[in-house]
């Protein structure tokens, strides 16, 4: 079923997204902003779900790429949001049809409805994940032969490129080189999809999730409820950890934010590994969640999702994890997001502290 989202639904939908970004997906409150210039100015989007879209569609993503450290500075236009779909509509030949989000998280939620208004396009009630992932090749439509490529991207300084390369592996190396070149974020849209391969590889109801996350934050609170047990029980997940952040190393690496942050309470620590979102929760030892599972660090009273950038020391926070879409869990998936990927020497955890059934019958094959 379609529905319509207006200016007024963007702070819950941009809440959502940043609790289901796993510290990721950039700044949400910038991305807000730019959706609710959009919508003002070029009128409401229509969402449209899955089972919706015709199966001859021409469906792109649209997505910032780059380090969500450098967005907090470095402010996209409504100009440089559409460029690259206007581009790659070029380079097909074809009219676009559809927008779809990556990425469920942070600001990658909502710059996809930017272009939408800007383009006068309906958006897919979807995404490529249904969480955040640091790399563009991480996404479920690779798992179906989607390529990434064409792939056209643009800056601020009016620079436009489009890519073709031989997989999504090379897709990302190439982009990364030119979002590191260009200011360590750009713009992208890629993934070009009929709505045949829309509907196998996409996560759907995503964008309904994020408003309903939202709303489900704001009402607690009105309520004098507790908003972190309600996110954790809409979620089906549940609470790793409460306590205070003493430490915090970051830094902006090769076009991601890198670093480690420690949280402390009074008998335990928690220390969460992350580039751009969160991809290892350990304490003392004890492997509590792994990517690809969710791992997301909300405000201890309020309930507001913090992002990996904007985590300080002195911060009260609850760490939480949630579970993946189940296509994340398969082996070559776990291949491509597990933590193995990312150079950690352990087997894919489960939200509820198992080790993955098929990680496990990976080390029980090399033993």
């Amino acid at each position: 079923m379609s529905w319509t989202i207006s200016a007024e639904q963007i702070p819950d939908l941009a809440r959502g997204a940043a609790v289901l970004g796993t510290g990721g997906g950039g700044d949400p409150y910038i991305g807000a902003l730019l959706a609710t210039q959009a919508l003002r100015e070029h009128g409401d989007v229509t969402v449209v779900s899955l089972d919706e879209v015709p199966e001859n569609a021409v469906v792109l993503t649209v997505a910032m790429m780059g380090a969500p450290t450098v967005m907090v500075e470095k402010l996209p236009s409504l100009d440089e949001v559409t460029a690259p779909v206007h581009a790659l509509g070029t380079y097909l030949g074809r009219p676009v049809t559809h927008i779809a989000c990556a990425e469920v998280g942070g600001v990658n939620s909502t710059i996809p409805i930017a272009a939408a208004a800007a383009l006068g396009l309906p958006l897919l009630d979807a995404d490529g994940m249904g969480r955040a992932f640091p790399e563009l090749q991480m996404v479920l439509p690779t798992l179906y032969g989607v390529t990434a490529s064409p792939l056209a991207f643009s800056d601020e300084k009016g620079n436009i490129g489009v890519l073709q390369t031989v997989d999504n592996s090379w897709t990302e190396r190439i982009a990364r080189v030119a979002c590191v070149e260009m200011g360590c974020s750009i713009m992208i849209s890629g993934f070009p999809m009929s709505g045949l391969q829309a509907r196998e590889a996409l996560v759907p109801g995503s964008l309904s999730q994020c408003v309903e996350i939202g709303r489900t934050i704001t009402t607690a609170r009105d309520d004098k409820a507790d908003p972190v047990d309600r996110t954790v029980r809409l979620l089906g997940g549940r609470e790793l950890f409460a306590g205070k952040v003493v430490d915090v190393q970051r830094a902006t690496t090769t076009g991601f934010a890198r670093g480690r942050a420690r949280i402390e309470s009074a008998d335990a620590s928690v220390t969460l590994s992350f580039q751009n979102e969160h991809l290892i929760a350990e304490s003392d030892g004890t492997v509590l969640a792994t990517t690809p599972d969710l791992i997301m660090v909300l405000d201890h009273d309020s309930g507001e999702p913090i992002t990996t950038e904007a985590l300080r020391y002195g911060q009260r926070v609850r760490v939480i994890s949630a579970p993946s879409d189940e296509r994340w869990h398969s082996a070559e998936a776990l291949a491509m997001v597990g933590p193995g990927y990312f150079g950690y020497d352990l087997p894919a955890h489960r939200f509820d502290g198992t080790v993955d059934a098929v990680a496990a019958a990976s080390l029980e094959g090399a033993a």
